[in-house]
């Protein structure tokens, strides 16, 4: 449908890039410019997509957020804070985002998987009934993260059933991630989780302080084993965990912690876990402000890891 424009998978093969089985993955969202949202005159705003394609750190990133789920004419409705041309499709609110079409060829070329990422912290979404979870997987069809926070739990097990029955017969890999928040089970999600196969789950560990990475050395609050557990028994036990972070200070409340202080848990929660997938980080703008804080990250776990396999997704050779 009208988010073709977006459509992400797997499309070439080489050396470098994207394997979900792996430890060293980074996921960093893009599209809320959130650093110049808070610092609207700094020169840390928000770049192109196509730079941060670039990147050979970066392995994932999930665009942020499709907000509303049937909008005017009953079309999805995409904020992305102003990276898209201020038109939008005829009879909906839906904006014309076709000049990130280059954008994402070049991070498919360069073994970057993008992502559709549905919800956000301020966005009241669901379902009801099934029967629309359903009709909307099929207009949303694609590689999508689930970040929903409010509004509804209702209908995302139909949802993501729809998606992967819609991929089954694909020649492309599609991928299916999730950004529960560090509490267990998650409210908005849990049962999702609980019933179908999820490949990734980037759990937030900020904003939440009774869970988050300022509590690490304290085994009574830190809940990593929790996922963990959870992932040996999930739907998918091949699924992989990420540790949610903030990529800055003022990139969230609380959770922050400097890289070498992440790259150390990282490090730990990586040899101690065989569900640690990576880091997801909030968000790319307030990464790159912050000294290419994934960088160092991205180096803590290389250097640590048992990576665990040659890429699926991949830089041309």
């Amino acid at each position: 449908m009208l988010l073709i424009i977006l459509i992400s998978t797997c499309l070439t093969l080489g050396v470098f890039g994207f394997n979900g089985n792996r430890s060293d993955n980074i996921a960093i969202y893009w599209g809320q410019n959130s650093y110049g949202a808070i610092f609207p005159n700094a020169t840390g705003s928000q770049q192109n997509l196509g730079l941060y394609c670039q990147d050979s750190n970066i392995n994932t990133i999930p665009i942020a957020f499709v907000d509303v789920f049937f909008g005017t004419g009953g079309v999805p409705v995409i904020n992305l804070a102003d990276s898209c041309q201020n038109t939008t499709f005829p009879g909906t609110d839906l904006l014309n985002c076709g000049g990130l079409s280059k954008a994402i060829s070049t991070c498919q070329e360069n073994g970057i998987i993008v992502t559709i990422s549905l919800g956000g912290g301020s966005s009241a979404v669901g379902f009801s009934p099934n029967s629309e979870a359903e009709s909307f997987a099929e207009t949303i069809w694609n590689t999508v993260d689930l970040d929903i926070e409010k509004g509804s739990s209702v209908g995302y097990v139909a949802f993501v059933d729809r998606i992967r029955v819609l991929s089954r017969d694909s020649t492309r890999k599609y991928y299916i991630s999730a950004a529960p928040q560090c509490y267990f089970p998650d409210a908005y999600i849990g049962d999702a989780l609980n019933a179908v196969g999820f490949d990734m789950l980037y759990v937030q560990f900020y904003n939440n302080p009774e869970c988050g990475l300022e509590h690490f050395n304290d085994p009574s609050v830190w809940n990593f084993d929790i996922w963990d557990a959870w992932a040996q028994q999930s739907p998918n036990p091949n699924i992989k965990i990420y540790i949610g972070a903030p990529a800055s200070e003022s990139a969230a409340e609380t959770g922050y912690v400097n890289a070498s202080i992440l790259g150390d848990i990282a490090a730990q929660t990586q040899s101690t876990f065989s569900s640690f997938g990576g880091v997801m980080f909030w968000d790319m703008s307030q990464a790159y402000e912050n000294a290419n804080y994934h960088v160092m990250i991205k180096m803590a776990l290389i250097e640590d890891g048992d990576l665990g396999g040659e890429p699926e997704c991949s830089r041309n050779a």
